[in-house]
């Protein structure tokens, strides 16, 4: 390894653990295997950023970094680019995409630049507006993607208060549909309505300009710490949840968020 940019010693390193001198493990390694380590790497990557540790947001993203440059090693190893492609090409997307940097474009707002990054994009793939938008996309994700997208293109609604409208409309045609006795009610619909609930909700999130996947993930983190504080509150009593009358549970509920509240 006598190469000394850290990139290339990196891609060096990736080329050794697949040579036949290299990693059994990694010589076994296909695409298809790579693509649940990619996917957590991104997420832990994310949960660095949300912590707010540089030290550990460095270490993420080198994980992240060797998985793009395994892949890559893979992809040259068929014959179809390696990984000094990959950069050309982003590097020439993102020139493309920053005429108003690169270009005599001129833009007057953030908002501008999306309008005119989803008009570049859909005429360089020839496809449709929402064209792009991962399959795999966590469903929050997705539809913050497919809902910015389509507002870049003017489809879209005034201000919050209007979406906020949409969701009441959808909650009370998911009541409608629980409203009904079990053996009336329709599954399909159920599950469609509570889907439009949600997909509103989404879109409130986005006009609010918050990502509706962080603000779950930490109403998540929310109601774990609380949980965890009511347990606490009934093991020091003697109590088991499942033991619990309702009353209690809520008595505990209200004292274990006085307690984690700030």
């Amino acid at each position: 390894m006598g190469s000394e940019h850290p990139f290339d010693r990196l891609r060096e390193l990736c080329a050794r653990l697949r040579s036949p001198e290299g990693c059994p493990w990694d010589r076994e390694q296909t695409l298809e295997s790579l693509r649940a380590y990619i996917v957590e790497e991104a997420y832990e990557v994310v949960d660095a950023i949300t912590a707010g540790k540089p030290e550990a947001l460095a270490e993420e993203l080198g994980d992240l970094l060797f998985q793009v440059i395994f892949v890559a090693q893979l992809a040259e190893e068929r014959g179809w680019f390696d990984v000094v492609k990959v950069c050309e090409l982003i590097h020439a997307k993102m020139v493309a995409r920053h005429p108003h940097v690169f270009g005599d474009v001129r833009v007057a707002s953030a908002q501008e630049v999306v309008q005119n990054w989803e008009k570049i994009k859909k005429n360089e793939k020839k496809r449709g507006a929402l064209g792009g938008v991962p399959e795999s996309l966590p469903a929050l994700l997705k539809t913050l993607r497919i809902t910015e997208k389509a507002a870049a293109l003017g489809f879209d609604w005034e201000k919050p208060e209007d979406v906020l409208t949409k969701v009441r409309e959808e909650v009370e045609e998911l009541a409608q549909v629980v409203g009904r006795s079990k053996d009336e009610r329709d599954e399909a619909k159920l599950r469609e309505e509570l889907g439009d609930v949600l997909f509103s909700i989404a879109n409130v999130a986005r006009h609010l300009r918050v990502d509706p996947e962080a603000a779950l993930q930490a109403a998540n983190r929310k109601f774990a710490q609380r949980f965890a504080a009511m347990e606490a509150l009934a093991s020091a009593r003697g109590w088991s949840l499942d033991g619990c009358t309702m009353e209690q549970l809520e008595a505990l509920w209200q004292q274990a968020k006085a307690q984690t509240d700030p």
